[in-house]
């Protein structure tokens, strides 16, 4: 691609080297008559650097209307926003623009058995999953119809004694526990047999799921899942709790229709979206459209300290007196939820949610604590365990997924090792965990690869699995792993190539060390929340240098960086190997600029993602 007077050539060549994916980048510059080549040094670039190539049409026609930067032009426009009225929307999230919730198909009917419910006075058992997005979708539900309803239970399976979904026990469980309608959320869409046994015992089932839809279904009073074929819902990559939020929606607008409301208060859902937030953002949802709305609404709810449960978890994390954003949600809130349903009880995290005590809060906040940091020795083993073996085999790069299997393994953390592990290796990753000649297998992809998709060409060799595009989990007897881990891979060397699995760095766009300023974070500030599908901005500078580079923490590599008449401070986090590869001159840097205070002061600092080091030659 040619770039102003710069030609770049890429030519990459993608091997594993303890997990760092080595690139190669060659570039070539026509300078005062002679031939420069400039060639990086074989370590870095880390990651193959890609870029947009938005109109200038479009970025033009953003900055005349909207009056922004053109960096953020830029960034819009890469990001496929091109008009105004979209890029207005996108910049002010707001909860006027959410989708009718009735467009959800089978909505209707799940409200109406509800109603029904409440107008009989049946109880309700709402049945979720042990994850963040499975824990805050039951405290939503439970806390809302706890209000109209008295008789609310709920039941979250134990992960090890029963495992993920509704299952016979827990239904006879609920049934005798008095309950005739059971309400599911994330999960219920592959569980056919236990729906058919609940309705056999006398019990209703309604399924509240965002999972992939099985060629058979439950037959369930009432199924909202927005990725059913026929369903006209807009967005599609709702986690669990936002479907449960939407699903609120509904019942109050039926309610009032009948005048439920006449003699109450009014319920403002407002008030539940810090759940929410924490659960799209603990099922690592696409933060677009209804996610993002929801996050960026949820998120300031749990800065203000609104809810008791959310307070003491911010206490026991040291964030108390911190704005809330969804990096600090995502590695201080997020993980010490999940770990109750990784390797204690799920319930404590209910609890913790629901609670109006405060005393209360922080102990159960205390375990939740306890619980992360077990959860965290043992994946750190699990994790250290799993790349000497890779390190040991040189075959590994040929590989288009990495499976491993072992009895050691708790099956409530293997999840977390796997996403580590695809990130690493920028591969699928499926870990299982063993015990009486079966296994228990959680599985994470890569962009380039629908895991969900792949298991279902493999269904023969599995007893079961579920899940979506990029998170799944199975069960498999001990003797067809291997088969099914050939099977799998020679799937995904059919639809994708060695090439698809190179990690990469999304350049937004190019800019000086002059062009970042206050003013400009401000701005970037609104494309906020981050997550998946709408990442933190990367801007590109060339030619730069560094300076009074240190290691710092936990390996991390701090420097100045200067260029173009002004210098920054800037962290490269886990790079301090690379300390004495940046000194040469011209340096292309790949970062995130970023507010970091301190001690009470703030200043702007450079969160580096990526640096290309240049070695001069002249011909």
């Amino acid at each position: 691609m040619i770039k102003g007077s710069s030609i770049y050539y890429e030519d990459f060549n993608s091997l594993l080297d303890t997990g760092a994916h080595i690139c190669k980048m060659m570039h070539t510059k026509l300078l005062t008559g002679k031939l420069k080549i400039f060639v990086s040094e074989t370590t870095l670039p880390l990651t193959q650097w890609k870029t947009a190539e938005p109109s200038q049409a479009v970025q033009d026609n953003l900055i005349k209307e909207l009056g922004i930067h053109p960096i953020l032009s830029r960034i819009l426009a890469g990001r496929d926003i091109l008009n105004p009225d979209d890029a207005k929307r996108y910049l002010s999230p707001s909860l006027g623009d959410l989708h009718n919730p009735f467009l959800l198909k089978g909505m209707h009917k799940a409200v109406e058995r509800v109603i029904r419910a409440i107008h009989n006075q049946e109880r309700i058992t709402v049945y979720g999953d042990y994850d963040a997005d499975g824990i805050t979708s039951v405290a939503v539900l439970v806390k809302f119809l706890k209000q109209l309803h008295p008789a609310v239970d709920y039941y979250i399976p134990d992960r090890i004694l029963e495992g993920y979904g509704l299952n016979q026990i827990a239904v006879d469980r609920i049934r005798q526990g008095g309950s005739r309608l059971i309400i599911t959320t994330d999960c219920g869409i592959s569980d056919y047999e236990a729906v058919s046994y609940a309705r056999a015992m006398g019990l209703d089932t309604v399924i509240l799921d965002h999972h992939e839809v099985p060629a058979t279904i439950p037959d369930a009073v009432a199924i909202v899942n927005p990725n059913q074929s026929d369903c006209s819902f807009p967005f599609k990559y709702l986690a669990a709790v936002g479907i449960a939020f939407n699903f609120l929606i509904a019942l109050r607008s039926l309610l009032r229709k009948e005048g439920f409301w006449a003699e109450r208060k009014y319920p403002n859902l407002r008030e539940y979206l810090d759940l929410v937030a924490i659960g799209t953002i603990g099922d690592i949802s696409p933060m677009v459209d209804e996610n993002r709305i929801f996050t960026k609404v949820g998120l300031e709810l749990i800065t203000e300290n609104r809810r008791i449960g959310m307070a003491a978890l911010k206490e026991i994390c040291g964030i108390e007196n911190q704005v809330i954003d969804s990096g600090k949600a995502s590695f201080c809130l997020v993980p010490r939820i999940n770990a109750a349903g990784r390797i204690g009880s799920p319930l404590d995290a209910v609890r913790l949610l629901l609670t109006d005590n405060i005393e209360e809060a922080r102990d159960l906040a205390k375990k939740l604590d306890m619980c992360n940091r077990k959860r965290q020795a043992m994946e750190k083993i699990i994790f250290h365990e799993i790349t000497a073996s890779i390190q040991e085999k040189s075959d590994i790069h040929k590989k288009s997924v990495l499976v491993f299997a072992s009895p050691k393994w708790h099956p409530g953390v293997i999840g977390i090792v796997a996403s580590r592990l695809a990130d690493r290796y920028c591969r699928p990753a499926i870990l299982i965990s063993l015990k009486d000649g079966i296994g228990k297998g959680s599985g994470r992809s890569v962009s380039a690869f629908n895991i969900y998709e792949g298991l279902k060409k493999c269904d023969s060799r599995l007893l079961t699995y579920g899940g979506h595009r990029f998170a799944a989990g199975i069960s498999i007897k001990e003797e067809e792993i291997q088969a099914f881990t050939d099977q799998l891979d020679a799937i995904i060397k059919e639809e994708a190539t060695l090439v698809d699995f190179v990690s990469h760095t999304q350049i937004d766009a190019y800019c000086q060390l002059s062009d970042v300023t206050h003013a400009l974070l401000s701005e970037l500030d609104k494309l906020a929340p981050y997550g998946s599908q709408n990442p933190e901005p990367v801007l590109c500078a060339r030619n730069v240098n560094v300076s009074a580079s240190s290691i710092v923490g936990n390996n991390h590599l701090r420097m100045r960086v200067n260029g173009d008449g002004v210098s920054w401070n800037s962290i490269w986090f886990s790079k301090g190997h690379f300390l004495n590869t940046l000194s040469a001159p011209h340096l292309d840097i790949a970062f995130t600029p970023q507010i970091n205070s301190y001690n009470g002061s703030s200043d702007i600092q450079l969160k580096m993602k990526d640096i290309s080091v240049q070695t001069l030659m002249t011909i």
